[in-house]
């Protein structure tokens, strides 16, 4: 069925992890009969949650979609993990969701995911509702985890519904605050009840405390406030849709998705509330050459549509889309502008979790998948030919955690290669480097459930077992002082003999790589052998006297030598400046030199003092400190790469999640003694191994 773009609404769940918005989905699904049975989480059955590592792990790793329809209206729903490994999912959703629903548990509190959720809405400046979930549980106190939103978020949250609970404290009902009404939830449906006399006050409180942020929308309604008016409820619900679109006012609902209390009342503000793709924010793009141009959500305009999700599986692979103007039919043909490729659309569909199906058409505003696009990925345009129009991208955060990847089985290098080449269609927020001078394969992501997800699907998907090892570090060795040293080299073995004499002085060079030049005068050692001189050097930088690091400012001039008629040749002179090398450098006050990386941490005030501190104990040297803005502070910083290596898995403990952090390599130092001492016992022992 096919929806007018004015009766779409997108939203996005967002929340801790743990929090309950699998759940609420499922609950919401169940409730307006788009599935028949309502699954758990524990059991591994929900529509949203059906990849085999969010089934094991029981908790959700990508960004699903499913759809209902209430009251008239098509909801979309995109369910998003709440772990912050996998933040790379919420982006996605957040870029096509009108607003996003924030479900946070009725009981410990405010947790850090909550405070994330808030300032990725804010940041994308997306309204928001917020929904309290769990209700039915032991010990929920909705009161408490209320007045901690409002302290935490201002007065703009303001309450939409309260629980009613029964004399053994359990959750009976809800109260509808502007409608001053009772409800229940009996066999999956609304139940209205008599308003409990004992609460008539609690809502009358919560009544006053909503009318003050509605008067706040607008002028008139303020001066009527003040004159002592009340408000319609159409009034309310008016003021309360301009509220929540301008994002000046965020109501909460509360609920349980486990017995349905509350979903729909929540799903009825969704449908009043949130704003159809066609009356949000105002969508740039940039036309054929270059030029900023708004994509309207025109229904009948030329087609546009921004994938913003890449699904990959063993039977190909799903782009999802939304569309931005005109519509997209089966069979249509798009141009993709980044790669002047034209793709066609074939089949389409609309997503309910893993289950398709097939439609004829997406609406403008509306959100579908398409198989098989040959040249397309996560954050790229497709557009109608006549009309090219590129559309904002995604942007990810950097992947601030590596590991070393290898396989357990030798010779399997190329199949990690193909999988995580597969894997990096759907998963944009890592990456991997072929490290030439560790000789290690380099995974970078977001965390280390992160890594540990990538190499499960490694395991499942593509039948290769690997391994995860600390990254080395590129240590490089230098020399302090000039030395001048022989190198000979004389073998006799019947016929022809190798001999190569030569005498170089090794000094500290200007530039990186190695400067070599000569100074023989009489021809001691013959023109013709100089080069070899110079390529036995250079393939013997590749591994310093201290512990087997590249030797890098390295300045060597060939100041003498001698040469046999017979049996010198370019490979005797190669193995005479390889023997200088390792004579010479040893007495030239040689030095390990370590990477340093500028860092920049993003953390909340009162985690100063502690990441400072950690800082200090990394070797780590604070050249300074930037408030950011929303009691945030940035903190410039110098530190070794050596000591970075769990960074991301230690700022996370050390500030529960809400600090952040950019690290880059900016130049090599000399490295302390002691540390120094214990690089090099530690090269020597994996030599003896």
């Amino acid at each position: 069925m096919s929806y007018a773009t004015e009766n779409i609404r997108n939203i996005c769940l967002l929340g801790h992890g743990g929090s309950g918005k699998t759940s609420l989905a499922e609950s919401a699904l169940f409730l307006n009969g788009c599935i028949d049975r309502q699954g758990k989480v524990s059991e591994g059955n929900t529509v949203s949650d059906y990849d085999a590592e969010e089934i094991k792990r029981q908790i959700s790793v990508s960004l699903s979609a499913m759809y209902l329809e209430h009251n008239g209206k098509k909801i979309n729903i995109l369910d998003t993990p709440g772990y912050f490994d996998f933040a790379g999912e919420v982006r996605e959703a957040l870029r096509v969701a009108s607003a996003g629903v924030i479900v946070c548990a009725s009981k410990g509190g405010v947790a850090v995911g909550t405070e994330k959720a808030w300032s990725y809405l804010t940041n994308s400046k997306l309204p928001k509702i917020l929904f309290i979930s769990r209700l039915d549980e032991e010990n929920s106190d909705f009161s408490a985890t209320f007045n901690e939103l409002r302290e935490k978020f201002g007065h703009s949250v303001c309450p939409m519904t309260v629980p009613i609970k029964d004399a053994s404290g359990k959750v009976s009902g809800i109260i509808d605050v502007i409608a001053h009404k009772a409800y229940t939830i009996e066999k999956g449906k609304r139940v209205e009840i008599p308003l409990p006399q004992d609460m008539e006050d609690t809502v009358n409180e919560m009544y006053t405390v909503l009318a003050e942020n509605v008067a706040e929308t607008s002028e008139e309604l303020m001066d009527r406030y003040f004159e002592g008016d009340t408000f319609t409820e159409e009034e309310m619900f008016s003021a309360l849709a301009v509220g929540v679109s301008e994002c000046s006012l965020a109501p909460v609902y509360c609920g349980s998705a486990l017995t349905g209390l509350g979903v729909n009342v929540l799903l009825d503000a969704i449908c009043n509330l949130v704003p159809a793709p066609n009356a949000g924010n105002e969508e740039i793009g940039t036309d054929a050459d270059g030029g900023e141009v708004v994509i309207d959500a025109d229904p009948n305009g030329t087609t546009a549509a921004l994938i913003f999700k890449t699904q990959s599986d063993q039977y190909g692979k799903f782009s999802f889309f939304k569309v931005l103007r005109g519509k997209v039919t089966s069979d249509m043909t798009l141009t993709n502008p980044r790669t002047g490729s034209s793709e066609k659309m074939g089949h389409i569909y609309m997503m309910q979790g893993k289950k398709t199906t097939e439609v004829k058409e997406i609406v403008c505003g509306d959100i579908g998948a398409v198989s098989k696009l040959s040249d397309s990925r996560t954050g790229d345009t497709l557009c109608d030919s006549k009309a090219v129009v590129s559309a904002k991208g995604i942007e990810f955060d950097r992947p601030c955690y590596s590991m070393a990847i290898s396989p357990k089985v030798k010779g399997q290098e190329d199949k990690i290669a193909t999988g995580l080449t597969r894997l990096g269609e759907e998963d944009c927020t890592f990456t991997v480097v072929n490290n030439p001078e560790t000789h290690q394969m380099v995974l970078s992501g977001a965390g280390d459930i992160h890594l540990d997800v990538l190499c499960s699907k490694l395991k499942n998907k593509f039948a290769v077992d690997v391994e995860l090892n600390p990254v080395r570090v590129p240590y490089r060795e230098k020399i302090r002082k000039k030395v001048k040293v022989q190198g000979r080299h004389k073998k006799q073995s019947g016929g022809h003999g190798q001999f190569g004499d030569v005498w170089i002085e090794f000094e500290p060079g200007e530039t990186e790589d190695l400067d070599f030049s000569e100074q023989i005068f009489g021809g001691s050692v013959p023109k013709n052998f100089h080069p070899a001189v110079e390529k036995g050097l250079r393939e013997s930088m590749t591994k310093g006297v201290l512990a087997g690091y590249p030797v890098v400012f390295l300045k060597a001039t060939l100041v003498d030598g001698s040469y046999h008629d017979v049996d010198s040749s370019e490979m005797a002179f190669k193995m005479a400046a390889n023997i200088a090398y390792k004579n010479g450098l040893p007495q030239a006050s040689p030095v390990l030199l370590e990477p340093i990386g500028s860092l920049k941490v993003y953390v909340p005030d009162s985690y100063m003092g502690d990441v400072i501190g950690d800082l200090n104990k990394r070797r780590g040297r604070v050249m300074g400190m930037n408030p950011v803005g929303n009691g945030v502070q940035e903190i410039e910083a110098e530190v070794p790469m050596a000591e970075m290596s769990s960074y991301a898995i230690d700022l996370r403990s050390m500030t529960q999640g809400r600090g952040s952090f950019v690290f880059d390599f900016v130049r090599y130092e000399e490295t302390p003694a002691n540390v120094q001492e214990k690089i090099i016992a530690e090269a020597n022992l994996s030599d003896d191994e």
